[in-house]
């Protein structure tokens, strides 16, 4: 049976065995047998399932959204307005474990099965949410103090991923863990602009370092290497997309304070920018960090691009502004080419 590869990976196939055949380390009969092993596909069905998945899931939040708007519904949901949120805990809990039952059976009896064991995991998570939620209501004191249910969420999440062997839980739990520390740190504050002196943006820049060296120091560790890499990737998400607001907006924790300023007093702050995504750019060029080098090229010409509309864009001929664009995605294009060429 033939092995099926999209044409990307086909012609990567093709490439990779002509270099064999050309520099004498396979023959040519050799070579002849691994062309015919492999046969390009005529349609990406994995994608199509992967998509269809994800519209059949926002299809029925539609609906959802559309069932309740009709009057019949909205005057049931008036009778169950007084059904204690304990109730509704429980219930959605429950619906969640026998999500979360469904999607691990399935997965064992049905491994080939990946999107559609991803919803029905993914129906649990959401029911999960649901049923902290609704606990932490049915415990409220008025104190205001809801950052404990992402913290709740953190562990809840956490002990799944590592019982049930799911990335997709584990993404939840370091979405919780974040929100934990945003809603944590505006809390001990008091919602003011500032914690410890760090509007938001500097306050995630922190967090998403500590996520990554973290996530560097629990490498070797065996539980942890089915998330090593997903948890990596979130760090640096966190740590980048915060580095990207300080350098538009710095440090003020006010829209209005920063409104009236210029932008070119926060420079330095687009700099400190772009010297840590070289820093990790160079990183991983060194150590070959796949994830490292990739964030840091990304986010390094992010940040380029961005202080160039913020200090030109009013001061620069439109032609000239987009003449000088062109041109350097151009030369990126080329030198990005040149470096394809050579690894090939």
């Amino acid at each position: 049976m033939k092995l099926n590869l999209d044409k990307q990976e086909s012609d990567f196939l093709n490439k990779t065995i002509n270099h064999w055949e050309d520099n004498h380390l396979v023959d040519a009969d050799t070579a002849k047998t691994l062309r015919e092993s492999y046969e390009v596909k005529g349609f990406d069905w994995m994608r199509l399932a992967k998509y269809s998945f994800w519209i059949a899931l926002i299809c029925g939040a539609i609906a959802v959204g559309s069932l309740i708007i009709d009057v019949r519904v909205l005057n049931w949901i008036k009778k169950l307005y007084y059904t204690p949120d304990i109730v509704i805990s429980v219930a959605s809990g429950i619906i969640s474990a026998l999500c979360f039952y469904l999607g691990k059976r399935s997965e064992k009896k049905h491994p080939e099965r990946i999107f559609s064991n991803e919803a029905i995991i993914f129906t649990g998570v959401l029911f999960m949410a649901s049923c902290i939620a609704f606990l932490g209501k049915a415990a409220d004191q008025h104190s205001g103090h809801f950052s404990l249910l992402f913290l709740l969420s953190v562990f809840v999440y956490g002990i799944l991923a590592w019982r049930m062997d799911s990335r997709l839980i584990w993404l939840f739990a370091l979405v919780s863990l974040g929100s934990w520390f945003g809603t944590e740190t505006g809390y001990q504050t008091h919602w003011h602009d500032y914690f410890l002196g760090m509007n938001y943006p500097l306050r995630f820049v922190l967090f998403g370092l500590v996520l990554v060296t973290g996530c560097h120091i629990l490498k070797k560790q065996k539980w942890f290497g089915r998330f090593w890499e997903l948890t990596c990737v979130v760090g640096m998400l966190y740590l980048f997309m915060s580095l990207w607001l300080l350098s538009i907006f710095g440090n003020y924790g006010n829209i209005d304070r920063w409104w009236h300023i210029r932008q070119i007093s926060l420079f330095y702050w687009g700099i400190i920018s772009g010297a840590v995504a070289a820093c990790f750019m160079f990183y991983g060029l060194k150590t070959k960090d796949v994830i490292a080098r990739e964030f840091g090229i990304t986010f390094l010409l992010i940040f380029i691009y961005t202080k160039y509309f913020e200090y030109f864009w009013d001061n620069t001929n439109k032609t000239l502004f987009f003449a000088i664009l062109g041109l350097s995605f151009w030369l990126i294009g080329r030198k990005a080419e040149r470096i394809w060429n050579l690894r090939v």
